[in-house]
């Protein structure tokens, strides 16, 4: 199975945060901000406390929404030259090969450790903090359903 791709920086600024999401260490912590931003505006209409720490949890919730929706994402886009390359990429039963003009790489299943799917992207994880996206975009429907289940086959999740 062979697709070829280039990157289109709106959906993976999206990807990108689906990224951040994911993990479980953000989910937590946006949990527990949205809590005291909670408790803090209750405690204060019911004139329990005094206005500063309702300010201080809205304050806090702006920016870790700021960050993980806007900050990070745009800085990783930035930084990585990766988005602004055209590839070609083969699925095989041994593996994936990925290829652009200045060259190529091979991955053996083994390598990724786990993988899910977004709207516009398969999230294809090396490790807990790199992972390589897939476009989904100029895939037929069939390519899709039959990556899904090449993906789901090889990639053992641990």
């Amino acid at each position: 199975m062979q697709h070829s791709f280039s990157y289109e920086k709106k959906k993976v600024i999206q990807a990108l945060r689906y990224h951040f999401v994911q993990r479980i260490e953000i989910r937590i912590l946006i949990i527990l901000v949205n809590v005291f931003a909670i408790i803090a505006a209750v405690l204060f209409y019911t004139q329990k406390i005094r206005p500063e720490p309702f300010l201080l949890g809205s304050f806090v919730w702006l920016m870790l929404m700021a960050t993980f929706w806007y900050f990070l994402p745009q800085s990783i886009y930035k930084k990585s030259a990766t988005f602004r390359d055209s590839f070609i990429i083969d699925f095989t039963e041994e593996g994936i090969r990925l290829e652009n003009e200045r060259g190529f790489t091979n991955w053996s299943w083994q390598t990724f450790t786990r993988f899910f799917e977004s709207p516009h992207f398969f999230h294809l994880y090396f490790d807990a903090r790199s992972f390589f996206l897939i476009p989904k975009e100029n895939m037929g429907e069939a390519f899709r359903h039959e990556l899904r289940g090449m993906l789901g086959r090889k990639i053992i999740k641990n």
